[in-house]
């Protein structure tokens, strides 16, 4: 890295040496944690090489040791964690045994980290200038004035609007887009040679995501870092990184180029996490293929068989009575299992008639399902899916509805009540149809209302206008002034199923609570009604007693999904229910619901960031912007031209699971605007990439006037000025969808 002028210049990759020394290189790494019980291995025998400007991608589940793996690096491992064995060397040197002294040097300059959330690794008692400046008057030991200025320079190279007046805002007061750019700067600012980026875009919109993405392959071009790119999602991992190590039960299991390692799998493990990924694609898939059961706790790892067999489809006594080890399937690319070879000629989506579903239960009847091959089982619940979706009639309509918050001013006037009101326009005239029978998405970016829009329709939000019919019946007023009948009948699913459910109380106590206060059935019926709801949602009679802490997140999901199901109701409404899950837990929640409709011909509301899981599992959807609806129809014209520009970026912005399909790249700059003042025109104007290209006079009818309704099919409709025959020919092309 050379400075001129103490300028930021990043560095040119040096294609003359493609085999250049690893920046570094783990070789047979074993991570332990001590407890009162003794040692408890989370890393074994780990061993991977990471070159200057290749990224390196670590999958797997959650509890499969990928951000231990990467704490043993740095090693900030806490007071009990401990590397037992194994090398890792960096630049050529060891870092095993160094001093917190020597390590301390080294984090933060040579090896930065940017963590899933900025605001841990943002202090929010001091200014963003001040924490990016430290990091060069630290480390470079440059003059606070010299240093404030090449922070400014770095927070211009990840793109961040005005810098110099960000480097005086506090941490609070930009977005979570912009809070991870200052983290991005933070971590890149020494020019090190190794950057670890455990999950840095899962908190993040798909908008904000794919920028950030953006950013992070440009500046891996300008600078030729060495990354490790830590996450769960199949989709980021085949657009950044270039090798891919997939982990699972604290053990590396796969590892090879991307481009192989997608199209030919040859762990069974691997092949499971994309089996579970839904799609976009011009079908919509009838069911994903979650893996069955869950990663086991590293104190019950068999010793002498291979980890994964228990969950394994193609597993054999072989599989129970030797260890593999990592076999050779190319010169880049291993596998560890016996069979890895066959496996990998197999296709991704055959034959499953043989796997154990002995958890899967018939939801009316609560006996064992008969096993299917997954075309039987899709034509199955396809069957059903086209029974119970077409019911005539509308189950729920709201018309113009209106969810304001009165801000709260400092003036002294306000403080006479004398201050005009303002008001934070949350839900600004929406109006929405849901039909019996059907499920009913609504997406968008964070701060859109789309939570807010449920918690109106349930009663939880007070509404400021408009009007709202469930089952024929009015429900404007709050749920606490609601008929009993109309509570029982519209439930709920959270997001996160622990801030929903009583630590204290076993989960069959907290199930039979509404079933006791909708008297759903007899008292003395009411312990096999809970068991039979636990098993409609895969759970057997045991988890009757067990308390939440002793269930694993899909399993508290399910629980609250048991209890959204306990009062029999006619509409279930989910926000963000799988949003928090594992890949393989996610498919099976989704699952879960989807068979559920199915059966039961139940309604349902499902709010998402994910498109895909959107796609997967909506018969219609709404698209929201800023408090409002701007595209709504069936699922399967959202997914297809014409669309409106704001859903266009948001479909260009998903991560596809495919490391060789293109995407046109459109992305949304800036940030949604401010509910409290929305744009005049059309809310979508600012931040628009269509309307001056599309519309004569630069589009200047969209900053002046509101647009209305456009027809684009049937009940397919468009919130925007730009005609439907324009708005049809616009296609993401570059997109190759990959069918399931």
């Amino acid at each position: 890295m050379k400075h001129k002028d103490n300028t930021i210049e990043p560095k040119r990759k040096d294609t003359s040496h493609p085999e250049s020394m690893p920046v570094v290189e783990v070789e047979d790494l074993a991570v332990s944690y001590e407890t009162k019980k003794g040692d408890v291995s989370a890393v074994r025998g780990v061993s991977f090489q990471v070159r200057q400007g290749e990224t390196l991608g670590i999958v797997g589940e959650s509890g499969c040791g990928k951000s231990t793996l990467a704490y043993g690096i740095v090693d900030f491992l806490g007071p009990n964690g401990k590397i037992v064995s194994g090398s890792i060397k960096f630049l050529g040197k060891e870092l095993v045994g160094r001093s917190f002294k020597e390590m301390q040097s080294i984090r933060g300059n040579r090896i930065s980290m940017v963590y899933q959330d900025p605001l841990q690794a943002l202090n929010p008692s001091m200014r963003l200038g001040e924490q990016v400046a430290e990091l060069l008057t630290c480390h470079r030991h440059l003059s606070k004035q010299e240093a404030w200025e090449r922070s400014i320079r770095m927070l211009q190279r990840v793109h961040m609007p005005d810098p110099e007046d960000v480097m005086n805002r506090y941490p609070h007061q930009i977005s979570g887009g912009q809070q991870q750019r200052v983290v991005i700067a933070m971590a890149l600012i020494n020019h090190p040679a190794l950057l670890i980026m455990d999950e840095p875009t899962t908190a993040l919109d798909v908008t904000v995501e794919a920028a950030v993405l953006d950013l992070i392959r440009d500046l891996k071009k300008d600078f030729d870092t060495a990354i490790i790119f830590i996450t769960h999602n199949l989709g980021v991992v085949a657009r950044v990184t270039d090798r891919v190590c997939v982990m699972y039960a604290g053990e590396l299991v796969e590892q090879g180029r991307v481009e192989e390692l997608f199209e030919s799998p040859a762990h069974p493990y691997t092949q499971g996490l994309l089996r579970c990924v839904p799609k976009l694609g011009p079908s919509r898939p009838n069911r994903l293929y979650p893996i069955p059961g869950r990663v086991p706790p590293p104190q019950e790892l068999p010793e002498d068989a291979c980890i994964f067999a228990p969950r394994c489809d193609h597993a054999n006594k072989d599989c129970h009575r030797a260890r593999p080890e990592l076999l050779e399937i190319s010169p880049a690319h291993q596998a560890r299992c016996f069979y890895a070879h066959t496996i990998q000629q197999l296709p991704l989506f055959g034959d499953f008639s043989g796997r154990d579903d002995s958890r899967q239960t018939s939801w009316a009847a609560g006996r064992k399902m008969p096993h299917l091959g997954p075309d039987a089982r899709r034509e199955e619940l396809s069957a059903k899916r086209s029974a119970t979706a077409y019911v005539e009639g509308t189950l729920l309509k709201a018309e113009h509805l209106k969810v304001y918050y009165q801000q709260e001013s400092t003036s002294l006037l306000s403080l006479f009540g004398l201050g005009p009101k303002r008001f934070v326009k949350a839900v600004d005239g929406v109006s929405l149809d849901v039909q019996k029978g059907r499920t009913f998405g609504i997406v968008g970016e964070s701060g859109c209302g789309k939570s807010t829009l449920v918690k109106g329709l349930i009663g939880l939000e007070k509404l400021k206008d408009g009007n709202a019919r469930f089952l024929g019946l009015d429900i404007s007023a709050p749920v606490t002034n609601r008929a009993l009948k109309l509570v029982r009948e519209m439930q709920m699913v959270f997001q996160n199923p622990d801030s929903t459910l009583n630590p204290s109380y076993p989960v069959g106590k907290q199930i039979a609570r509404p079933i006791r206060k909708f008297k759903t059935v007899p008292r003395k019926k009411l312990r096999d009604e809970v068991i039979r709801i636990l098993r409609a949602v895969q759970m057997d009679e045991y988890y009757y007693d067990r308390l939440p802490r002793q269930l694993s997140g899909g399993e508290k999901q399910r629980v609250g999904i048991a209890r959204a199901l306990a009062s029999r109701p006619d509409l279930v409404i989910c926000d963000e229910p799988v949003s928090a899950l594992d890949v393989s837990v996610q498919a099976a929640v989704l699952n879960l619901l989807m068979e559920i409709q199915a059966n039961f011909g139940t309604t349902m509301v499902f709010i998402a960031h994910d498109l895909s899981v959107v796609r997967f599992f909506c018969d219609d959807v709404a698209v929201m912007y800023l408090g409002q609806i701007v595209e709504m129809g069936p699922s399967e014209a959202i997914y297809s031209p014409p669309y409106h520009p704001y859903t266009e970026a948001l479909l260009s912005a998903v991560p596809i699971p495919n490391p060789r399909a293109r995407q046109k790249p459109i992305r949304l700059y800036g940030t949604v605007p401010s509910a409290l003042d929305p744009p005049g025109g059309c809310r979508f104007h600012p931040r628009c990439p269509r309307r001056k290209k599309m519309l004569p006079h630069g589009g200047k009818i969209c900053e002046t006037d509101s647009p209305s309704w456009q027809k684009a099919g049937d009940s397919h409709q468009i919130l925007c000025h730009i005609p439907v025959e324009k708005l049809g020919k616009v296609s993401l092309l570059a997109r190759q969808p990959c069918s399931q």
